[in-house]
Formats: C-alpha cells, structure tokens, sequence
C-alpha cells in the first residue's frame, strides 16, 4: 500500500458506506449520488491496492481488507465529528458539561451551584450523573467529580476534599427496641449497604479497631440516595459518609450512634483531560469549586 495519505473524500464515502452498509445511504448522508460515491470508493481502492467491498446480490458487505480498515477510520471521523461540534457549539452557548455522581451532585454540589452561577452568570451549566467514569472524549464532557485516589492516565486531576466515615440511623432506631448503644449492637440491626460502597463498612471496622459485625440481614441498593431515604425511614444502620450527609445530620434526621470517625483513604478530585484543564470554562468551574470545598465547615458527627 501507498504510505502518503489517501484522499479524505475517499474515506469519507467508505466510512459512510460501510456504517449503512448502502452506496445510497452514504451518498445520502453526503448529498452527493450513488454514483459519486461508487467513483470515490473506486479510486480509493485503487490507492490502496485491495478491495475494500464485495456485492452480495444488492447488498454490499466489506470485504476482509475494509473490515480491517473500518474502525479506525470510523473512529478517526467520529473524533473530528465531536470535535467540531463543541467548536461549533462553545463560543456560542459558553456550555460547560460536568460529571458526577448522583449523590454528590444531589447531596453537595447541587446546593452550592448558585454560588458558580453568580459568579460566572454567561456559563450555561450541565449536570450529568451516573455511577460509571465517564468517557470524556465520548461523552463530551468538560470536568468530571471522581472519588478515588487521583491517579487516572491522561487526565489532570486535583484533589477537593476529603470525607469521614460514620455508621448513621434514624433516632427512632437508636432508641428503640433494641437500642443502638456499642457497635457489637449492630449485629442485632439491619445493615444498609450501598453497592458501590460496600467496602466502607470494613473500612470503618478496620479504622476503629473493631472486629467486623454482620447485621441480623442486610438491605443494598445501587445508589446512595436511595440508601439515604432508607436509613431516614428507619429501615437500618447505613455507614455514611459526610460530605453526602449534610442536611441529614443537621436536620436531625439522621444520627451518628458511635464516637469513631474514620477518614477515608481516598477522596474527590476535581478532573478534566489534560487538553482541556486550562479552557476558560473549566479553569473557572474548578477555580470555584475548590474555594467551596475550602469553606465548608467540617461537621462534628457526634453533635
């Protein structure tokens, strides 16, 4: 083969044609006609000397050579594609697209977010939540919240702010019937675990230098929110964690039974690619955060 590059209108129609698997799909995608497309292809396979199509009555399918070819040129337009979409898109809305996850976005940065939006009142904000690391590139995202250790290949990340974890319940099952006074108490209750944070309960055990106790049973959910609302309800003894517990502990609605309070030995950062650290956009947002995250007031679990 050829080592120059080939011509991109070439490519262009291959990759358009062998996603629809159509000469006429592609040249509708292009708003060329079908012939153009077939001319395209043609000298395209006649710069790199192999058949990339083969026809199957109307059909077409690639042929070994175009599937071999096929997903780095359909990435290679996908990444111009989305790169030109947020050039197109970000002079104009000044949109800055944030991940987190459901709880920190609902727990603390949610009702923190007026404070950016008065600073900065010409960046339209986004919030995006899930449980899984996000795919910068894919999903266009901006800056992301991630908690974990802040070593993460290719992207730039600055640490936020530390957390503390605590067993919490409801008063009403702290006194209740059987109260919740030792840890060893907790054998006789329901344990809330949260999925993604199942670990936490040992890693209280193990900070405190208490063997670890099961619960009579156990309840799990997949999402820290919903755990929340179950530990408010009464349903058991959830280990919380106290960023996440803000309103719940100074409300009352929530309370911490035991004296030890373990910091956790990992944390949130603040992450973005490297490429885009430095962009207005995500230099103010995490310029922002990292002053709230400073002026937060630790919380005393045992007030």
């Amino acid at each position: 083969m050829n080592s120059s590059l080939p011509s991109l209108h070439g490519l262009r129609a291959f990759e358009a044609a062998a996603r629809h698997s159509s000469f006429t799909k592609a040249a509708d995608e292009l708003g060329v006609t079908q012939t153009a497309v077939s001319h395209l292809i043609r000298r395209l396979e006649a710069e790199l000397g192999t058949k990339l199509f083969r026809r199957e009555g109307r059909a077409i399918r690639l042929t070994g050579d175009g599937d071999r070819l096929y997903p780095s040129i359909h990435a290679a337009f996908d990444d111009m594609r989305r790169a030109t979409e947020r050039f197109r898109r970000q002079p104009a809305s000044r949109r800055l697209t944030v991940s987190t996850t459901p709880g920190f976005a609902a727990k603390w940065l949610v009702p923190r977010l007026q404070g950016f939006r008065d600073r900065h009142p010409g960046i339209d904000v986004r919030i995006g939540t899930g449980m899984d690391l996000v795919d910068f590139r894919r999903d266009e995202v901006d800056v992301a919240i991630r908690f974990g250790r802040g070593n993460w290949p290719g992207l730039q990340a600055e640490f936020l702010m530390g957390d503390n974890l605590f067993p919490v319940c409801a008063p009403k099952l702290a006194n209740g019937d059987p109260p919740l006074r030792r840890p060893e108490d907790l054998a006789r209750h329901t344990q809330i675990i949260v999925g993604s944070l199942q670990d936490d309960w040992q890693l209280w055990f193990t900070g405190a230098g208490i063997p670890l106790i099961r619960g009579r049973n156990q309840i799990t959910f997949d999402m820290v929110l919903t755990a929340i609302e179950a530990a408010v309800d009464g349903l058991g003894v959830m280990m919380g964690r106290e960023r996440l517990l803000v309103e719940e502990l100074a409300t009352g609605r929530l309370i911490v039974p035991f004296e030890a309070r373990i910091p956790s030995s990992i944390g949130y950062h603040v992450v973005s690619p490297v490429e885009l650290a430095d962009r207005p956009l995500v230099r103010a947002f995490r310029d922002w955060i990292l002053e709230a995250a400073r002026d937060q007031p630790d919380i005393d679990p045992r007030a």
